[in-house]
């Protein structure tokens, strides 16, 4: 799986999404921006209506 599969939200080019509570067990991935934006393009019919509404709050372009 990819790191963008892992994670629930977007960091930047050298920032990592981080994805637990305890701060224990946590797997650090680097993804890129643009890459996870495109993925969310990618998979717009499977979101979920609350995951497309917070992407919309934030202004996602969907084209």
């Amino acid at each position: 799986m990819s790191a963008s599969d892992h994670c629930s939200h977007p960091a930047t080019a050298r920032g990592a999404c981080r994805e637990g509570g305890s701060g224990q067990d946590q797997e650090e991935w680097q993804i890129r921006l643009g890459a996870w934006i495109s993925n969310q393009r990618s998979r717009a019919a499977t979101l979920s209506a609350e995951r497309i509404e917070q992407l919309s709050a934030i202004a996602m372009r969907w084209t």
